[in-house]
């Protein structure tokens, strides 16, 4: 199946009560860990990529061939949409020429009127090509591939005035962040989102920092019309931990060194996991 938009599969979450899981990638291992993973659960995914991890990856257009590739390779029958994570102006327009099938506008940190003028420029640019298009009101906390928030609070009329330019999600500030929640986190702000909800209606909206918030709260989200759910931190710590048993484990080539597809495989397994546990909390397995 080659890459769609995600405006089908969030529409689709929205009135079935359940999100999609976005899974960012940083290699070969992850992507294809979570794509093996996303067909086996019968789910949806959207396979996240922020601007440093482009780059990393040589350049959009090689992370495009690379997932096209898998998708083909791996006979991938359910829905995947490559997705710009908190991308800037130059970022969207970059990986809309590279081939993705959805991006994110990060206009937050912007005043609202020129976050609403670029929005409003992308909007066009995605509705012309058939993509799927997320912008974000209230800086999420934490820090991200350089992108630093204090975890606001959105105001919801400003996301009705995003909303209503025709994105096809909207990211909410709720009090969460990106990273690990500190012990004195003081939670997600419900009632935030309740009124965002309300000015909104039908537009899915976005839940970042998914890692490390409770169980309860992500299903209370998922209620109030949270359809997209980003979780980044969690696998790569999962990842992490994995490949550190490894090395320690001393299963080197006789003192010759590790053989990389040997010493990836543990954190690829672990990614596997960690995915397979979000997508059963999410609610979207067999959503495909």
């Amino acid at each position: 199946m080659p890459l769609v938009n995600a405006k089908e599969m969030l529409t689709k979450a929205k009135a079935g009560h359940y999100a999609v899981g976005q899974f960012n990638i940083n290699n070969l291992e992850w992507t294809k860990s979570i794509l093996l993973t996303a067909q086996e659960m019968n789910s949806p995914v959207i396979l996240g990529v922020s601007e440093g991890a482009g780059k990393y990856m040589c350049g959009y257009k090689t992370v495009v061939g690379m997932v096209e590739g898998m998708l083909e390779g791996l006979n991938i029958t359910v829905p995947v949409a490559l997705h710009l994570d908190h991308g800037s102006y130059e970022g969207a327009k970059a990986c809309i020429e590279a081939g993705f099938s959805s991006i994110m506008f990060d206009g937050s940190h912007y005043p609202i009127d020129e976050n609403i003028e670029k929005t409003k420029e992308l909007v066009a640019i995605c509705e012309e090509k058939g993509l799927s298009i997320e912008a974000e009101v209230g800086s999420i906390g934490g820090e991200e591939d350089g992108v630093v928030g204090a975890g606001e609070c959105a105001d919801p009329n400003e996301c009705k005035m995003i909303a209503d330019l025709g994105v096809t999600m909207l990211a909410a500030g709720i009090g969460n962040i990106h990273g690990k929640y500190p012990e004195n986190w003081a939670g997600l702000s419900f009632e935030t989102l309740a009124a965002v909800q309300e000015k909104t209606g039908t537009m899915p909206l976005v839940l970042h920092g998914g890692t490390g918030i409770p169980a309860d709260m992500i299903q209370k989200a998922i209620s109030l019309g949270v359809s997209k759910i980003n979780v980044n931190t969690e696998c790569q710590l999962a990842f992490q931990e994995a490949t550190r048993k490894y090395i320690e484990a001393g299963k080197d080539l006789e003192g010759k060194g590790f053989d990389p597809r040997k010493l990836l495989a543990p954190g690829a397994e672990a990614i596997k996991a960690c995915v397979k546990e979000k997508i059963e909390l999410f609610g979207s397995a067999n959503k495909a």
